[in-house]
């Protein structure tokens, strides 16, 4: 019984080792395969929308996602965040200015109405 077993896996680390070698049946080991990219990047021609985010999807390699899709992506993303942050400011900034300047005119008319 025992040497039944021993031949049976003797038997099986054969045929897989066969099947990842090739077998002899082809010219080598299994040809390189291109490797996967980003099929349809971030658009470059406007900015992004909520809609660019919920479809991208990066493709899997070995271990995960292709880091430098991922890298290109989230510098993306931050380089538009940092400048609609800075945009929002801006317009923050003028619109309390705004308001500053309707309140202080606001206040110098009744000053002028009540003169005869």
């Amino acid at each position: 019984m025992f040497l039944f077993l021993v031949i049976a896996l003797a038997v099986v680390v054969a045929a897989v080792t066969l099947a990842v070698v090739g077998g002899g049946e082809s010219d080598g080991p299994l040809p390189e395969a291109a490797p996967e990219r980003l099929h349809d990047p971030l658009p470059l021609d406007r900015p992004l929308n909520r809609a660019d985010i919920e479809t991208l999807r990066f493709p899997l390699a070995a271990r995960g996602y292709r880091m430098s899709d991922v890298d290109d992506a989230l510098g993306r993303l931050g380089a538009e965040l940092a400048e609609r942050d800075a945009r929002i400011a801006d317009l923050e900034s003028a619109l309390a200015g705004a308001q500053a300047a309707a309140m202080h005119v606001s206040m110098e008319k009744p000053a002028q109405e009540d003169r005869p």
